[in-house]
């Protein structure tokens, strides 16, 4: 009996392994992994969340979010875009990349635009990459043989060092402040920061140190328990959404006006990509289509579009952002 409940159980482990590997999910710890298959939450909102942003417990509030800004001119300009007409409300920026004055510029032309920081510890494109923003001398841990972020959330998980990230999650942090980006909240490239509990642990602190809101989806609040407890200040996003690997085109849309039909009650968070299908783009994203050229374009064309916009309006949905919950969190 002893015999077989072990077999069972290292099957059982190794499917979940396989699982997470072929998700890009770099959790190693079965405990947790067991919570994220079963889709455990554990969380309590914020009181009166809804009220206290001037609606009722039964409206249905979206963030409409904006990742990546800083990337590129494509994404900066299309996003600028998109955030001066309404189509998104809310932004992050890569405090790694080249293109961040754009963004300091566009930040001090329009303070009153929501953006935040995009903490941001893996450099994922297969060409344009990037390292901290610190020297690399003093995060070791976070840069590969080639003097980069890795590339991939396993090897970032793998090797970081918890004191060099935290250093280096500030410091992304107060560049943004120093180039007056006035920025309301954190975010986490790639969601690398949600898959190990003690670089959870740390984000969530950033935030509070800074007093930003801080993106916790719904399914990340597995991570609670009683080692990790949750803040007092945190107010988790009930349902997020965004478009996965693999999706069709032509098939966005449809996912897009879908999700706006069945959006629940409470407080929603959708991220799009967005950018220009042009050769900046194209260069960088080369051998990469999700989230590639052509996929940021038709986000960009899907949120700016008057079936999307009609979409919002016929199921009466509330557009919140990041800077009215920080208000809530840390009144001035």
């Amino acid at each position: 009996m002893i015999k077989w409940t072990f077999i069972l159980m290292s099957t059982l482990f190794i499917v979940i392994l396989i699982y997470f590997e072929h998700k890009e999910i770099p959790i190693y710890n079965f405990k947790l992994a067991y919570k994220f298959i079963k889709g455990e939450q554990n969380y309590t909102q914020f009181e009166n969340i809804a009220e206290k942003l001037g609606y009722n417990e039964s409206d249905k509030l979206l963030i409409i979010h904006a990742d990546d800004l800083g990337l590129s001119s494509s994404v900066n300009n299309a996003t600028f875009k998109a955030l001066v007409d309404g189509s998104v409300n809310s932004a992050s920026v890569m405090m790694n990349c080249e293109n961040i004055v754009e963004v300091s510029e566009f930040s001090k032309k329009n303070p009153n635009i929501d953006l935040g920081v995009h903490l941001t510890v893996t450099s994922e494109w297969k060409y344009y990459k990037w390292d901290g923003v610190l020297e690399s001398i003093k995060i070791p841990s976070l840069i590969d043989n080639n003097g980069n972020l890795y590339e991939t959330k396993k090897e970032f998980i793998l090797n970081a060092n918890a004191s060099e990230l935290k250093k280096e999650l500030q410091a992304q942090i107060d560049l943004a402040k120093s180039m007056n980006i006035n920025i309301s909240h954190i975010d986490s490239h790639e969601g690398a920061l949600f898959f190990k509990k003690e670089f959870f642990e740390i984000y969530l602190e950033i935030a509070k140190e800074n007093e930003l809101a801080v993106f916790v989806p719904d399914l990340v609040t597995a991570q609670f328990d009683e080692t990790l407890t949750q803040p007092e200040n945190l107010v988790v996003i009930d349902d997020f959404y965004m478009a996965e690997n693999g999706i069709k085109l032509e098939a966005m849309e449809d996912f897009y006006i879908d999700i706006l039909n069945n959006l629940k009650p409470g407080l929603n968070q959708l991220i799009v990509h967005l950018g220009y299908d042009d050769n900046e783009m194209k260069k960088i994203t080369i051998d990469h289509p999700n989230f590639g050229s052509k996929w940021r374009f038709y986000d960009l064309n899907i949120v700016s579009s008057k079936k999307f916009k009609q979409a919002l309006n016929n199921n009466n949905i509330k557009l919140v952002n990041w800077r009215e919950v920080q208000n809530i969190l840390y009144p001035k």
